[in-house]
């Protein structure tokens, strides 16, 4: 099957998923809750459509260097891509995972790489991006521990691209970013997986920090899929529960357009920060979509970001004070 033929047919299955998800929503519930779940479900349509547009459409900046498809397992969908400067040295990483409701979404989508590689990689940042396998592959436990996989192997591969394996960001949007949340909050012994320290952790618009609150109240029922309906497994994915001191600073981007997103993560920072850690919540008056996609534009919420990153480390704040803005924008299959 050619890739235009793959991105269609991707692209009817979302469709079809989404109509799915709108018309569950619209008959459940009483009219107040059945109005809650379907705008829920609007919302998680809007990034499961974006996740899927396909690579061809992402554009960066001249000069950059990509490698596509490092694997990190025997699995095809356990797989990163990196993008650096041609002549890195001792490097900062972010470390970026997709979302699509833990079913869909790709590392290579354009709201996922396009503005921050176009904004961080000029200044001297690698960008690693990477997939993780997906429902019914792969439940979301599972794919935490292929995103920590991924993370060990970028890690040591890291010198080899002219990074610094020590100086790390972790950063994720969506179910992405519930996958980082539970990273940055789960012992290593738990997942099974260990891998060296990171700076600080940056969650982009998750509604999924609270599996448990989540579960136990009138939700959408992607989460069903993705939870399934044992209690002691909601607590175990459940990044706030997972919740215990001495972790890195964690910075949670929350989309104000929501009524489940800043909640919880106003209650994930309180938390956090009762424990010791360092965390702190961002409301942006930006849809769920626009939290990823326009995160590395040249604006006030750019720069909120960015002043987090400086926040980590001395390097990286020095690189973030590089106003240049890079070579123009080309398109990269």
């Amino acid at each position: 099957m050619t890739s235009q033929k793959k991105t269609g047919a991707l692209c009817a299955g979302v469709v079809a998923l989404v109509s799915l998800l709108l018309w569950q929503a619209s008959f459940a519930g009483p009219l107040r809750d059945r109005s809650i779940e379907r705008r829920t479900a609007q919302e998680q349509s809007d990034t499961l459509v974006d996740d899927t547009a396909s690579r061809e459409s992402a554009s960066f900046p001249a000069g950059i260097r990509i490698l596509r498809d490092i694997p990190y397992g025997s699995d095809e969908q356990q797989r990163f891509d990196v993008y650096s400067p041609m002549q890195a040295k001792g490097a900062p990483v972010i470390f970026m995972v997709h979302g699509g409701a833990w079913f869909l979404g790709d590392k290579a989508a354009r709201a996922v790489v396009e503005n921050k590689v176009a904004r961080w990689v000029p200044r001297g940042f690698i960008i690693v991006s990477t997939n993780y396998r997906l429902l019914p592959k792969a439940d979301p436990l599972e794919q935490a521990r292929d995103v920590a996989r991924a993370l060990v192997a970028a890690q040591d591969k890291a010198a080899s691209w002219g990074g610094d394996q020590t100086k790390f960001i972790l950063m994720g949007h969506s179910a992405g970013a519930h996958l980082v949340a539970l990273l940055a909050t789960t012992s290593s012994i738990s997942l099974g997986i260990v891998s060296k320290p990171w700076l600080g952790t940056v969650l982009l618009d998750s509604a999924a920090l609270d599996v448990v609150k989540i579960m136990e109240a009138r939700h959408a029922r992607f989460y069903d899929q993705a939870f399934g309906h044992d209690r002691e497994y909601w607590k175990s994915a459940s990044p706030f529960d997972a919740l215990v001191g001495g972790g890195k600073p964690i910075l949670a981007v929350c989309s104000t357009q929501r009524a489940d997103s800043c909640p919880q993560a106003n209650r994930f920072a309180q938390k956090a920060s009762l424990l010791g850690m360092r965390a702190s919540v961002q409301g942006r008056n930006l849809s769920h979509k626009e939290v990823n996609q326009q995160l590395g534009e040249e604006q006030n919420y750019t720069k909120a970001v960015e002043s987090f990153l400086s926040s980590l480390d001395d390097s990286v704040a020095k690189l973030l004070s590089n106003r240049s803005s890079g070579s123009p924008l080309r398109s990269v299959r």
